[in-house]
């Protein structure tokens, strides 16, 4: 199975303020859903909780979510306590996304072959930043728009040159 990175960050790098985002940008949602759906997605506690409750679970996707918590649960979701359990409980596909947050982001790093990433043209604040993805990372894809909000983004794929 192939682990992925998908994430929106401005320009300064951030992705999120008080555990949201700090924009909002219904292409790039429309491309998070575009992306996912139909195959498992991995995130903490704390981007589930973020989640709007209509949204949770995501649906048409397996919905993984990592905590320390041991007694935690929530209707329509797994319950992980690794990245390494969450790969285990994504069975036999061939392929699973990493959706947040920073923390979880920067264990999955390592593991991942791909980051899809929307890059936004602009800077906000915020107190969570995107992965760094190093000089093992390439990009192999960009797709350049505007926003119905005239705001610049990108569609960007990365790929590892450790885990191809």
């Amino acid at each position: 199975m192939k682990l992925h990175l998908i994430y929106a960050r401005a320009r300064n790098g951030v992705i999120g303020k008080d555990n949201q985002m700090p924009w909002h940008l219904p292409e790039d949602l429309a491309h998070f859903k575009r992306v996912t759906l139909g195959q498992p997605v991995i995130m903490g506690r704390k981007t589930w909780d973020s989640l709007p409750a209509r949204f949770r679970p995501l649906p048409g996707r397996t919905n993984i979510v990592i905590t320390r918590q041991p007694d935690w649960h929530a209707d329509g979701a797994s319950r992980a306590a690794s990245i390494e359990e969450a790969m285990q409980l994504c069975g036999d596909v061939p392929d699973a996304w990493i959706m947040g947050g920073a923390e979880i982001y920067r264990q999955a790093e390592p593991l991942a072959s791909t980051a899809v990433v929307t890059e936004i043209d602009a800077d906000f604040e915020g107190d969570a930043y995107a992965p760094l993805l190093g000089a093992d990372w390439r990009e192999v894809k960009r797709e350049s728009h505007t926003s119905n909000q005239d705001m610049g983004f990108a569609f960007v794929t990365y790929q590892h040159s450790r885990n191809p």
